[in-house]
């Protein structure tokens, strides 16, 4: 009996690594995607961040000679953030109306958003006092966005110092209408104008400091 149950044990051990056996030598099956989830997703829409670096990229060819070429050689994203330091390119180029048509052509619900980005780009110009450059930059942003009064005041600055009386107090003017809080903006801003009504022609930076 002994040996019966043996042959038995023996037998059941035997099937057992038959089957494991068996179940190895098996080809694998691909498992189908889970559901819902395609299985060549769609390429990601371009957002901001490619527009920045692509701005990074070619700032420093952003000029009138080279910016031409810019264009036919790396275009920008097709967005409207994209359009937006493309128009920021073209007015550090001084190409004004070419950036001013870049503009245009987003929807117009749009240009607001690509206009943040050309003052963006300009407000360190007009911070570092290259009036020349900023000043045709703040005057795009304005004309846009008519209430932006930090692009008011930095572009009636840089007219001011050009010699552009009258639109500089026209933006300067502007700027007080919608600014109002009593800090250094508003005097400067204040100062400008109170020499612009003067008959002096004297032109002075109230931007920088005076030697004591």
């Amino acid at each position: 009996m002994s040996r019966f149950y043996r042959l038995v044990g023996w037998s059941y051990v035997a099937l057992c690594v038959a089957l494991v056996l068996a179940s190895r030598n098996r080809p694998m099956i691909d498992e189908p995607p889970a559901p819902g989830l395609p299985q060549n997703p769609t390429p990601p829409v371009v957002n901001s961040s490619d527009a920045a670096q692509w701005f990074r990229r070619v700032k420093p060819y952003c000029n009138s000679v080279e910016v031409a070429t810019l264009q036919r050689g790396s275009p920008p994203p097709a967005t409207v953030d994209g359009a937006g330091y493309h128009a920021a390119c073209l007015a550090l180029a001084g190409k004004i109306d070419d950036a001013r048509r870049v503009i245009d052509g987003v929807a117009e619900s749009d240009r607001t958003r690509a206009v943040a980005i050309v003052f963006d780009v300009g407000h360190p110009v007009a911070d570092a006092g290259d009036d020349r450059s900023a000043g045709p930059m703040m005057e795009l942003v304005v004309d846009y966005w008519p209430n932006h009064y930090m692009a008011l005041y930095h572009a009636g600055m840089a007219e001011y110092m050009l010699g552009q009386r009258d639109v500089a107090k026209h933006n300067l003017s502007g700027f007080l209408r919608f600014y109002h809080e009593k800090d250094g903006w508003t005097s400067n801003a204040l100062e400008v104008l109170g020499r612009l009504n003067n008959t002096s022609k004297i032109v002075e930076d109230p931007r920088r400091p005076r030697e004591p």
